[in-house]
């Protein structure tokens, strides 16, 4: 079961460093929501979390440099989600996968059901498992990845599951065009009040 929990987690992390692939600095980092929810700030925020649900809940010792991403990330609300100018996508990308490393030594070094503590969780809540980690980080990376599928379709119109596999219906331009005219049509038959309210 580790097994198979630790492949669909690799299997996320990938596909959300896949999602920055070809674009610009500015397109990795647009706020494309009124939340201001980015790609490359997604990446930035896995990294710090892995690091803390793999770190401190079975108390190993902090890298220096998330420690100081750590600092900076209570400092400022939200300032997990997002990169500054200073930070270079490399660098948040080489984060996110010094990450990994650094997790995947807790997951394979650890049984499923070694307990460790989740200390920003309610105290009722806080003793966990390996196993509720493991589940968490993946249920919460595949979330992350589904948020960067729909951004990534609305900068550059790119879709796709995993590099290799887009699990997407063929069709060319023309036909996705269609499909939506269609989808589009039918919402407004479901709805009669929309007919006045165009916004495309």
């Amino acid at each position: 079961m580790k097994d198979d929990l630790h492949q669909y987690l690799r299997i996320a992390r990938q596909n959300m460093v896949w999602k920055l692939d070809g674009l610009t600095e500015y397109q990795k980092r647009r706020p494309m929501t009124p939340t201001g929810t980015n790609l490359l700030g997604m990446i930035k925020h896995l990294a710090i979390v892995e690091y803390g649900y793999f770190g401190l809940t079975f108390g190993r010792e902090f890298p220096p440099r998330f420690a100081e991403l750590e600092a900076s990330a209570t400092a400022r609300l939200n300032a997990d989600m997002w990169a500054t100018a200073d930070e270079s996508s490399e660098s948040i990308v080489a984060l996110y996968r010094e990450a990994w490393t650094y997790a995947d030594k807790t997951i394979d070094s650890h049984d499923l059901d070694t307990v460790g503590r989740v200390l920003h969780w309610p105290v009722e809540k806080q003793e966990v498992t390996l196993h509720r980690v493991l589940v968490h980080m993946c249920i919460e990376t595949n979330r992350h990845a589904g948020h960067a599928d729909i951004l990534r379709e609305l900068i550059d119109n790119s879709v796709g599951l995993r590099l290799g596999n887009e699990n997407m219906a063929d069709g060319d331009a023309a036909w996705w065009a269609q499909y939506r005219a269609e989808l589009e049509t039918v919402a407004r038959e479901a709805d009669p009040s929309s007919s006045g309210n165009m916004t495309d």
